[in-house]
């Protein structure tokens, strides 16, 4: 089986290509000659996330996939949820995203936060959605140099360090998209 997943990045679709190893072949959308940016207009991970599907499937009626990702911070009310990637702004810069963040917790000590992973799979015309979520607290400073976004200011609950200072194994293991992702598998292989 053939799935294409609504992303022009090649490392991340080889890093879940991994994960569906001998299941189904992991394509991007630079591989079938997509190169138009979808718009993520949706208010929400899974209108995001179905926008990205529902562009990739009616243009090439292939089965597809795509994902959505936020970090919802209790004490802002969820924020920035949806608008993760471009909090600071639409540079997307993981840095300013991080000092703003980290600024508008300064006076408060509910620092409760999570993961959201939302994808929608376009199989055989029928969506489905699967979701994953990795629960844990704002740090008041950076740690570690590895992972992206809001990594180095994220310790998940139950960790002592932040997903910053994990390898790639130890954050996939436990990691919002990657409970996801198996879900997305579990089922895959229910319904070969």
């Amino acid at each position: 089986m053939k799935l294409i997943f609504a992303s022009h990045n090649a490392n991340k679709t080889k890093e879940i290509g991994a994960i569906f190893q001998g299941l189904a072949q992991v394509v991007s959308l630079n591989e079938i000659g997509f190169f138009e940016e979808i718009a993520e207009t949706g208010n929400t991970l899974i209108e995001n996330a179905s926008i990205k599907a529902d562009a990739v499937y009616a243009a090439t009626k292939l089965n597809c996939f795509a994902d959505d990702t936020g970090l919802l911070v209790d004490a802002l009310n969820g924020a920035p949820g949806v608008f993760s990637a471009r909090y600071a702004g639409d540079e997307k810069s993981p840095e300013a995203n991080n000092q703003k963040l980290l600024s508008e917790l300064v006076q408060t000590e509910n620092r409760e936060a999570k993961f959201v992973t939302v994808i929608c799979l376009i199989l055989n015309g029928n969506k489905h959605f699967f979701k994953g979520e990795l629960h844990g607290v704002i740090t008041t400073e950076y740690k570690g140099n590895n992972g992206f976004g809001y990594d180095p200011i994220f310790m998940p609950t139950g960790a002592n360090k932040t997903l910053a200072e994990m390898s790639l194994q130890e954050k996939n293991q436990i990691s919002h998209r990657g409970k996801a992702f198996l879900a997305m598998v579990d089922f895959l292989k229910q319904n070969q």
